[in-house]
């Protein structure tokens, strides 16, 4: 049985999770690129906030190599990318030579040294039942109107798909500019999804309407 006493020093530890629809937490932290305040520096744009466990270790590197690779992809659709761990600005930096070296790419983007947890915990990236020092791999998409929009946890032992986040991105930016939703598996230029019905004028708007209709709640357009 866990006492109560670990249950509170667990709870400090792995702090709050915000969720999706609040504010992003702000926070001034020391990076790769400076001291920085993220409301400040996320302006107008999207940004992408991940987690990783630790600097050189083989995983993180893969995926912090692939961020990289792909940052002109981010930059297109008006993301930033900034990663956190609870490592020395000191020992970002070296890493970020090392990967340099290794994959022959150029992390443009900054690295917050987290050594006190601040920024772990106002994310609740710390999960007890994985590591107490360590955060796990966590994404969370946040709008240039600083809410966040969606949120992806990973275990240490699995890489995340950097496709999925683009693709998660796509449909975040799609599904605001069109007033319409994605459905499973989408991708750019396939359908999407009407929303649903609320009234019997809108029922009446699926069954006559330019869609393709699977039943008047379920009803899908061409972009």
């Amino acid at each position: 049985m866990i006492t109560s006493g670990l249950q509170e020093s667990m709870g400090h530890v792995q702090g709050g999770i915000p969720r999706i629809g609040d504010v992003a937490p702000d926070f001034t932290a020391v990076t790769t690129h400076g001291d920085l305040t993220f409301s400040s520096w996320q302006g107008g744009s999207w940004v992408v906030l991940f987690s990783h466990p630790a600097d050189f270790t083989p995983v993180c590197s893969t995926e912090l190599s692939e961020f990289a690779k792909r940052q002109d992809e981010f930059s297109r659709r008006n993301v930033k990318l900034i990663g956190n761990s609870i490592d020395s600005v000191h020992s970002h930096l070296a890493w970020r030579e090392n990967l340099n070296k290794i994959f022959d790419c150029s992390l443009s983007y900054p690295l917050i040294a987290d050594n006190n947890m601040a920024v772990a915990q106002k994310y609740g990236m710390i999960h007890p039942g994985q590591s107490l020092t360590a955060t796990v791999r966590a994404v969370f998409v946040s709008h240039p109107k600083h809410i966040i929009r969606a949120i992806i946890y990973y275990p240490l032992n699995v890489g995340r798909n950097i496709d999925q986040v683009i693709r998660l991105i796509d449909c975040l930016q799609t599904a605001d500019s069109n007033a319409c939703a994605t459905p499973v598996n989408w991708k750019p230029g396939d359908k999407v999804i009407v929303p649903p019905p609320k009234t019997e004028k809108d029922v009446q708007d699926r069954l006559s309407g330019p869609y393709e209709r699977l039943d008047f709640y379920l009803c899908k357009k061409q972009l």
